[in-house]
């Protein structure tokens, strides 16, 4: 403990009580079994649960406002936290490190050498070792030799951070210290709060290098055309990116460089529920011996029932992208030729596919518009809009204008088409019509990649403004024209409006 006193602002590894470093996934998932934290499913996979929190926790992430990093922080959507309550965090973990046993995993982030990071994680659980292990980039034997991290997260999910804020008792935090290049992260066992710090961090990190930082998956045809895709969780991110017919770049955070695109991390963290093999037979055999499910219920036979959302709907899957059959490898592509904004529009009003000019394409990424539909929070009973600049704003360290420009201009520069695609409802809005076929769906972005959009007929949204295609290959005509499909087509009037009337007030904020 003497080693901690002289200095107390830094956090001393060397105190735990035992240490296991860069172990193996048989090792890993050995520990966690025996650690009672997690059991085998059938496919081989280990299933975890994460207790209280099922997802992040927005409301408990904070980064500290210090000199040289709070005039760039986008403190709007950011919460601070002095110097002072972050060293009396650290004070914690050096306090509880000598009464624990820990894990080390060194990772980098960033699939382009020239702007990756090296990642040193210190966990308390076996089971989050394993899932960052996967979900970054793995080191080879030699660059472990001599490893060197840039940034450091400590994860000590079973340590409360017990506290009241505005007459809430609080017992998770999620805090970043730029000058110190460290996150420290407590009461919370929900594993992907690891990814997103560090996902927070490159969104700091390189736009200030000139590079777009991007909360989307990509992948890439056989003539070279690369493709992202932007959403919210629930939007498609994961689904759509998988393609039989494309290689998979990567599910859910990249860089968009001089050079071009490349994957952040080194694997891929779908949602599983209501997962089918005949719907999404790559994600479906991806899941086998190394992955992490995470809140799947198992029946008797340690089957998972991917349709049983008693837990949460929020169930996932965390798996290295190697195990998604034509994964690109390196994680690297080209600029790129189409970008695909998704929503879930539960109005069901929002045309299934459409064409975006500049101007629009700055509209709909400042708005970052999903909606969220009843059951998936406590409160929600109908449709909800859900605005997320950027499509990531728990993510931006900086203000979006700063991503907004970046994106304008790679556009500009490389001549990249923009689409809006809408995979929520049709024939009328959540509990009245149904969720758009994924079927329909990829054949509408089959037809963007093949072309056959170029040489369409398009006519305008007579409420939002961006142009709709007459026709498309394999898709129903009428499903194309919103309106069409609502039987009461004056109800799709007046929901319309109200749409865009909630579009034009939230853009406010950023005009």
């Amino acid at each position: 403990m003497s080693t901690a006193s002289r200095n107390s602002t830094r956090i001393h590894v060397d105190l735990a009580g035992s240490i296991h470093r860069n172990l193996p996934v048989a090792a890993l998932i050995e520990h966690a079994i025996s650690n009672k934290e997690g059991r085998m499913a059938a496919n081989g996979a280990l299933v975890a649960y994460t207790g209280k929190y099922s997802g992040r926790t927005p409301k408990d992430k904070r980064i500290v406002s210090e000199a040289g990093v709070k005039k760039d922080i986008w403190w709007d959507g950011n919460a601070p936290m002095d110097n002072e309550e972050f060293t009396g965090l650290v004070k914690r973990v050096n306090r509880a490190l000598p009464s624990k046993s820990i894990y080390i995993v060194d990772t980098f982030a960033g699939a382009d050498p020239e702007h990756r990071i090296a990642v040193r994680f210190v966990v308390e659980n076996a089971y989050h070792a394993l899932f960052i292990r996967q979900l970054l980039l793995r080191p080879t034997e030699d660059e472990l030799v001599d490893f060197q991290p840039d940034w450091t997260v400590v994860d000590l999910s079973r340590e409360q951070y017990a506290r009241v804020e505005e007459g809430e008792r609080r017992d998770a935090i999620i805090a970043l210290k730029f000058s110190e290049r460290t996150v420290i992260i407590m009461g919370t066992s929900y594993a992907g709060e690891m990814k997103k710090s560090i996902f927070t961090v490159m969104n700091y990190l390189l736009p200030k290098k000139g590079i777009m930082s991007m909360h989307c998956s990509a992948n890439i045809g056989k003539d070279g055309d690369t493709a992202l895709f932007f959403g919210l969780s629930g939007t498609g991110k994961t689904t759509l990116s998988a393609d039989p017919d494309r290689e998979l770049v990567g599910d859910d955070e990249h860089g968009w460089s001089d050079n071009g695109v490349f994957n952040i991390e080194g694997g891929c963290y779908a949602k599983c529920i209501r997962l089918s093999h005949e719907s999404e037979p790559q994600i479906w055999n991806a899941i086998r011996f190394g992955s992490v499910l995470e809140n799947v219920i198992l029946d008797g036979n340690r089957v998972p029932d991917y349709d049983d959302g008693r837990l949460t709907e929020n169930t996932r899957c965390a798996y290295p992208i190697d195990y998604m059959e034509g994964a690109l490898s390196p994680s690297v592509g080209g600029h790129p030729k189409n970008i695909i904004f998704l929503t879930c529009d539960a109005f069901g009003v929002l045309p299934p596919v459409s064409r975006l000019t500049p101007e629009q394409a700055m509209f709909h990424f400042l708005n970052g518009y999903t909606a969220k539909v009843a059951g998936t929070e406590a409160g929600v009973t109908e449709p909800q809009a859900t605005f997320s600049t950027c499509f990531g704003a728990p993510f931006m360290a900086l203000h979006p204008k700063v991503y907004a420009e970046l994106l304008r201009d790679k556009i500009a520069e490389h001549g990249s088409k923009v689409w809006l695609v809408n995979t929520g409802w049709s024939g009328g809005a959540y509990g009245v019509g149904k969720r758009m076929k994924l079927s329909y769906t990829r054949s509408m972005i089959n037809a963007i990649f093949s072309g056959e959009m170029d040489d369409a007929e398009f006519a305008a949204d007579p409420v939002f403004g961006m142009e709709v295609p007459n026709s498309c290959s394999d898709v129903p005509t009428d499903v194309l024209m919103p309106r069409c499909t609502w039987e009461d087509q004056e109800a799709y009037d007046a929901k319309a409006l109200e749409l865009k009337e909630m579009f034009e007030e939230n853009f406010k904020t950023y005009a």
